[in-house]
């Protein structure tokens, strides 16, 4: 369980960091495609930022889990 919560914090981190330097840095390719369609139109900055943000929720659950186990 703990893995699979890593992985999917890691997902969230990195989505959601990607997805702030392609709208900062209109260069920065996007590398993942599907995270996008959760982003609304208008709050790119804002939705990448929460999923910034429940990546990092994640990834402190997950550590509290595999401390509980």
């Amino acid at each position: 369980m703990k893995a699979f919560l890593g992985f999917v914090s890691f997902m969230f981190i990195s989505h959601g960091v990607s997805g702030l330097l392609h709208q900062w840095i209109d260069w920065f390719p996007t590398f993942f495609g599907f995270f996008r369609f959760l982003v609304p139109d208008g709050y790119e900055i804002y939705g990448y930022l929460v999923l910034a943000v429940l990546g990092i929720g994640v990834a402190v659950a997950s550590d509290a889990v595999g401390k509980k186990s």
